[in-house]
């Protein structure tokens, strides 16, 4: 792709989530978000095959069925309330509309279908944005109108998200599709607290932004789409590997790393508010996520593979430059557990 045209591609992406961001007004939301759908389809297709052509043809149906619920939302608000601002909505039926049409732009279950075949079907790059900065501006979106979203129908999406995200990932071998099961649970636990206290969710979105962004710049780095293809690079780089398999413990939300921190406040905040079986539902099902985390770990550094040591030196000769900031985002990813008394004052 033209060096240009994809600068100007990647700056309506980024002005299309920010317009959303920023506005008020329905419309205005509306169109940022066409405006960073559109700019998604080409990013997808930047290696153009069959396999992204079908990746960037399921994204537009998707998302443009998604727009066409959320401006039904809107329209009916609409007319009941005469108002385009953000405001509560008189009619249930605008409620419920909005969020399943915000559900199908985060990919939340029973809407979830299109993630991981998209996340699949491009490269590791685009399924990055994909699974980051294409979840900010919906859920800045939810953030706005929690207190008028239909409540039931969001607590049971984000218990079947937090399910199959689970589920889903168990017989994966594929990196990107395990990335994008636990991109659908993590997007679970979000929306199961948002009701409570939207502030925890805003925390649980950036340390789930930064781990993601840690998991898939290791992957970039390290050319690593399949569990083989993951497990050669204990030869090549096994500092880098061994921090990318903590940063998966992390993502699992195991005690003593960064992970846990949103997992702990989410289940103390539901607990509060008298709610026990949906926090204990919810941490037995993580369990599962932690499972193909550990599992991927197994075939990685656990397992002796009939290699070489030509093959060893071959892997070894293709040097690789990591990123500038992977230090510090692997940090931030794995050693933020010490600072959580200063996120709950700020809570």
């Amino acid at each position: 792709m033209n060096p240009i045209i994809f600068i100007m591609i990647l700056l309506n992406l980024f002005l299309g989530t920010m317009i959303t961001m920023i506005s008020s007004h329905w419309l205005l939301i509306w169109m940022g978000l066409e405006m960073n759908m559109f700019s998604m389809i080409p990013i997808l297709m930047i290696k153009p095959n069959p396999r992204a052509t079908e990746a960037a043809t399921k994204y537009f149906l998707t998302q443009a069925t998604a727009s066409m619920l959320l401006m039904l939302a809107v329209i009916i608000n609409l007319t009941h309330s005469g108002q385009w601002t953000i405001m509560k909505m008189f009619n249930p039926m605008a409620s419920y509309t909005m969020t399943v049409a915000l559900a199908m732009k985060l990919g939340l279950a029973p809407f979830h279908f299109w993630i991981p075949e998209v996340t699949q079907g491009t490269p590791l790059m685009p399924g990055l944005i994909l699974l980051t900065w294409q979840k900010l501006a919906p859920m800045v979106i939810l953030y706005q109108i929690y207190s008028t979203i239909n409540f039931n129908l969001m607590m049971t999406m984000a218990m079947l998200s937090i399910m199959i995200g689970g589920w889903g990932g168990l017989n994966q071998t594929q990196l990107r599709k395990i990335m994008a099961y636990s991109s659908i649970a993590h997007m679970g636990w979000m929306t199961a607290i948002i009701a409570y206290n939207p502030s925890l969710m805003i925390l649980n979105l950036m340390i789930y932004l930064t781990m993601t962004i840690t998991m898939f710049i290791m992957f970039i780095s390290t050319s690593s789409t399949t569990t083989l293809s993951m497990s050669l690079t204990w030869n090549k780089t096994p500092i880098l590997t061994t921090m990318t398999l903590t940063t998966l413990l992390s993502m699992g939300g195991l005690p003593p790393l960064s992970g846990f921190i949103p997992k702990w406040m989410i289940i103390q905040e539901l607990t509060k508010n008298n709610m026990i079986m949906m926090p204990t539902m919810m941490a037995i099902l993580a369990l599962l996520n932690l499972y193909f985390y550990m599992r991927l770990i197994y075939s990685t550094s656990l397992t002796l593979f009939p290699s070489t040591n030509n093959m060893k030196m071959k892997w070894k000769l293709k040097s690789t430059k990591l990123p500038p900031l992977t230090p510090t985002l692997i940090i931030v990813s794995t050693m933020l557990i010490p600072l959580t008394p200063m996120m709950l004052i700020l809570d």
